[in-house]
Order: structure tokens, then sequence, then C-alpha cells
């Protein structure tokens, strides 16, 4: 710990005595709101247990936890950010006799009060902002070096996480079929765009990407919205993250009848998404689905390469992929495992938030407004028509 950093019990916002306790922490809840959904006990000791059984077989006495995605985890969904493209604000050292929490002090009664609930056995240093956080040293080993028994660790949701999931990717689908439903062709992407990121934040979702693309766009992959106006189609895309967790998805909407190529590029992309949501089954390592995934390309009438222009999705839940799928990916799939996957082609895209249990697939970002149409046991999102 710094020489000039002040350790507190989690009992007590303003609190500051000589040395960490680890009694329970019982902070108010949010005046705000936020926390609806409150942090699960139960939760956090399977996640500690998890994170404990780590450091045993690494034979380490500490670990300290210092990106977002990982916080989130631990945390119980607690927004540790100030600044969407900034550093956490906090750090977590893990050992075997208990947490400890590094905060910056003008962030530390915020963090309490509003984001961290009850938090078990927790030791809060407050940290004075112009130091470091948590100086190399802080632990045995840094949360890089176990990246992928990390993303392991966090990848089996649990019963909490799971009802924040259904939760967000429903909202997250109902916020694109309130824009889509609500654009003209003569709206501008970046109108589009300013419309779904209003709908996110007013369900207090950090919206991370908002991609729109409009009729002259549609060769473009991550298409950053611009002055151009929509013209007779647009896709649209959303990234939303909320509790840490984050949902993934991709619509699109028509004004007038389907160009026949352009219907036809659609339903082919949905049987390349087949193929990746069919081999998505606990137990295959990630590059097993990758590789099958991709070799659906040349069979649905694309080119046999075409998954090299975009990346495919992979993993999700705290991070947008965690990880991004490559070839011979060695991550396993678990059960109650977040996906989202998207291949594309040239005009064409599928991507919705998905969970993987024994029994298959659930779709996550769905709402029933919206259009559908029926591939293997699943219902896909066709494209929206509106009129001109």
């Amino acid at each position: 710990m710094s020489a000039s950093a002040t350790s507190t019990s989690a009992t007590s916002a303003s609190a500051t005595s000589a040395s960490a306790t680890s009694a329970p922490a019982t902070s108010a809840p949010a005046a705000t709101g936020e926390r609806a959904l409150p942090p699960s006990v139960a939760d956090r000791a399977v996640k500690r247990a998890r994170l404990l059984e780590v450091l045993e077989r690494r034979d380490a006495r500490s670990l300290v936890l210092r990106s977002h995605t990982a916080l989130a985890w631990y945390l119980d969904g607690a927004r540790t950010h100030v600044s969407l493209a900034g550093d956490p604000v906090v750090a977590v050292v893990v050992t075997p006799g208990g947490d400890r929490l590094r905060v910056f002090d003008n962030e530390a009664d915020r963090m309490l009060d509003e984001e961290l609930g009850a938090l078990e056995a927790l030791a809060v240093d407050r940290v004075p902002w112009h130091e470091p956080l948590a100086p190399a040293g802080i632990a045995d080993i840094e949360e890089e070096a176990l990246a992928a028994e990390l993303r392991a660790a966090r990848a089996s949701l649990l019963p909490a996480e799971l009802a924040r999931y259904r939760r967000l990717c429903r909202d997250v689908a109902e916020v694109l079929t309130d824009a889509a439903s609500a654009v003209s062709p003569y709206d501008t992407e970046r109108l589009v765009a300013a419309r779904l990121a209003h709908e996110l934040v007013a369900r207090g979702i950090d919206p991370l990407v908002t991609l729109v693309a409009g009729r002259s766009r549609h060769r473009h992959r991550h298409p950053l919205p611009t002055a151009g106006s929509l013209g007779d189609r647009a896709m649209l895309v959303v990234c939303g993250r909320r509790h840490g967790l984050i949902a993934n998805a991709t619509r699109w909407v028509r004004f007038g009848a389907a160009d026949p190529a352009e219907a036809d590029a659609a339903r082919r992309i949905l049987d390349v998404e087949s193929a990746f949501l069919g081999a998505t089954r606990p137990g295959a390592t990630l590059g097993d689905v990758f590789a099958a995934g991709t070799a659906a390309y040349g069979r649905s009438g694309f080119g046999a390469e075409e998954w090299r222009r975009h990346h495919q999705g992979g993993a999700a839940g705290y991070a947008g992929r965690d990880p991004r799928a490559v070839p011979g990916a060695a991550d396993v799939v678990q059960t109650s495992h977040a996906f989202a996957w998207n291949p594309s082609a040239p005009g064409a895209k599928v991507e919705d938030t998905v969970l993987v249990d024994a029994e298959g697939i659930e779709v996550l970002t769905t709402d029933p407004r919206w259009p559908t149409s029926r591939v293997g046991a699943l219902e896909r999102p066709a494209e929206l028509e509106l009129g001109r």
C-alpha cells in the first residue's frame, strides 16, 4: 500500500481508520436506482472461489485485477469508469485472506455508495488521486499474465449475472426496434446513431458502439456514422454495456420492396451464422467453432475466403468479445456461456447475443416486435420493411 493511502472497511464510505478491516459492507443502495438488480453475495462467493483456484494452480498468494472487464465481473457489475475511454478508478488485490479494493480517494464515496453494494469481506484502500492506483509489484501475479485463465473463470455466467444479461439484451433489442421503426430515408446516419445512444443512455446503458450504414456505405463492416443520409436501406449496430455486461446486435431496415440479390445474400448469411451456432457447444474450442463457421461461407455461395474481410465474433459477456475467435483459439465453450457471432459479406450481416447451454442456443437480444425468419430451431432477424 502507498505510504499515503488510507484503509477503511467497506461498511462506511467516510470512515478512515489506520488499518483496513474485513467487516461486511453495508453500503446504502444507489439513490438513482441504477442497481435495480442488486449485487449477489452468492455469485461473488463463486467468483472468488474461481480466482482462488487459479492462484492455487499458479502457486501464488495474490493477484491484482486492473481491467474494466475483470473488475466489473468480480465486483458484480460495478461501473469502474468515469470516462468511457479512461482507465478504471479502482483495482482489486485478491488473496486467500481476503480482497482489498484500491480506489482513488476522490471517487471512493461515490463508488461505495452507488456502485459496490454489499460486498463481503472487502477492505478498502483510499489512494490519493495523484498517486499510482496499484503500483507494479503490489501482487504476485498481474492480470495480464492470467488472461486465458481469467476468461475461463468468467465464462460460465451465474444466476444473478444471467438475470442482468437477459434484461440488458432485451433492452438493447427494444432500442434497436424503436430506432429502426422511426427512421426515414432522409435521416442522416448521425441522427440515427444519436437516437440509438439517447435511448441506450435513458435505460442506463453505455453506448460503447453505435454504427449506422446507409445505402452508399454497405461495403464497410464498421461504418462509423457520417452526415450522409440513409437512403432506401440501412444497417444499425449496437454494443451496449450495463452492469459491466455487453450486449451486441445488428439490424437491417429498408424502405420498399427488397432487392432480390440483397435478399438472397441476407438469407445465405443466416446459413453461415447457423454453422457457427451449430458448432457452439460445451466442450468445443473456439478454434473448432471458428473452423466450422468459416467453412460455411463457400457452401453458402460466398467466397471461401470472405471471413478474412472481417472478424467473425466470439465469446461475449464483460468484453465486446471475450475473446474474439481466431483460427486455432484454445478457449473452451462452457455451459451458460455467452456468444456473439457476426458473419458478414458485402451488404449482409447478422449479429445477436446468445447463450449456450447443454440444450442448445438461447437468443438473448430479442424483441417480439421485430420480424424474423426460421433457421433451424431458431428465429433469426429479418429486415424491417418500412413504407417510403
